[in-house]
């Protein structure tokens, strides 16, 4: 009997302790669930890295850089125009007011486009962009001569509000396809405004100096734009939803005003950017009060266009060697020392040097700004 009592006391407790183990299991499975196959990753968090809708956004983005810096980058050809034949009652210091309020606007604009853009007005900014460049210029077509508020609405305003509008949408969108590869794709993006730097002029040139005269010839070149335009709004799709949490800019303007490094880099590029477009202005316009033939100096922002370009594609190379936050120093301190030099500016091989250089060194610190800034943010998830 005693024996049969012992078995029944230990028979209870094993089976009590294993209740209490598989009360524990079932526990610990509750808290850390085993996983036998990992979930695959959110269609949201995987970038497509190519294929048709992603390189037919890129090259949306690249014809609305070349048609809206490309096209700001060639007012050079106006300024020497306005200031010999079309305006010739205003000074050149007025003249360049037009250009410059249009460059403002393309980067100020890009506050407000791009609050819109992260609220999902992607498409409406961009629509509205295209028609409002296409009327401003066909609207500068109606300008009469000496009419200076005509063309400081419709190029200097209008043009500049429209090309604000698209252009931080356009380089954000290329975002949402692209992140191995996002480096390489944003080149050929950007190459877009050095290409319409270079064609741009050498169509002005020829249309505005020859027969076809002031009205026909932006009128001709206005259908290009729209077109291209039309183009790329055809081309470019969204793919991500737009963030659900809004950004709170109050915020991150505080905590950036408390980064030294980064303040000092806004106003070098605030004070640089004073400068950086007097030879895109001036230079044609140079060269032919310097006495260089007119056939030639209608090529000189060419020239500066084409080495800013090579400066772009070869800018990535060589701050592989310098560092980032070197080359930009060497980039600024060249590009002031060669406006020094537009001083001598007497001749053709003047004008070469000059051009050469310039664009070179120009194309190099355009190139460097997106990598500096990266550079000098230690969280690179509040990067953009």
């Amino acid at each position: 009997m005693a024996s049969d009592s012992k078995n029944r006391v230990s028979f209870t407790r094993a089976h009590e302790a294993c209740e209490e183990e598989k009360q524990g299991s079932s526990s610990t499975l509750e808290q850390h669930p085993v996983v036998k196959r990992s979930d695959p990753p959110s269609p949201q968090d995987e970038f497509p890295e190519g294929g048709k809708e992603a390189w037919a956004t890129a090259f949306g983005a690249f014809l609305v850089l070349f048609c809206g810096i490309g096209y700001v980058s060639s007012f050079g050809v106006y300024q020497d125009f306005y200031t010999q034949h079309y305006l010739q009652k205003e000074t050149s210091s007025a003249i360049s007011w037009i250009g410059s309020v249009n460059t403002f606007l393309v980067t100020s604009v890009g506050l407000i486009s791009g609050t819109l853009y992260d609220r999902g007005y992607f498409y409406h900014l961009m629509i509205a962009g295209s028609i409002l460049q296409s009327f401003s210029l066909f609207m500068l077509s109606l300008a009469k001569p000496n009419q200076y508020y005509q063309i400081f609405l419709s190029q200097g305003l209008c043009s500049g509000l429209a090309s604000g509008l698209m252009f931080i949408p356009s380089l954000a969108v290329v975002s949402h396809y692209f992140r191995r590869k996002r480096t390489l794709v944003m080149t050929f993006v950007v190459a877009g405004s050095s290409l319409g730097a270079i064609i741009h002029p050498i169509m002005l040139n020829n249309l505005l100096n020859g027969p076809v005269g002031f009205a026909n010839g932006v009128r001709a070149s206005a259908g290009l734009i729209s077109g291209l335009l039309l183009i790329a709004c055809l081309c470019m799709r969204t793919r991500l939803d737009p963030p659900t949490t809004p950004v709170n800019y109050f915020v991150a303007a505080k905590k950036c005003l408390r980064d030294v490094p980064f303040v000092f880099m806004i106003a070098g590029g605030f004070f640089y950017n004073a400068g950086f477009y007097y030879p895109l202005f001036f230079f044609q316009l140079d060269s032919i009060q310097h006495g260089i033939s007119v056939s030639f100096s209608f090529y000189s922002l060419v020239i500066l266009n084409a080495s800013n370009f090579v400066g772009r594609i070869t800018s990535g190379y060589i701050a592989a060697w310098t560092g980032v936050p070197n080359l930009t120093i060497i980039a600024t301190t060249s590009s002031a020392l060669v406006i020094l030099g537009m001083i001598g500016l007497s001749s053709v091989a003047s004008v070469v040097v000059i051009g050469v250089l310039y664009g070179y060194f120009a194309g190099v610190y355009t190139a460097m700004v997106g990598p500096l800034m990266a550079t000098l943010t230690p969280d690179l998830s509040e990067l953009g």
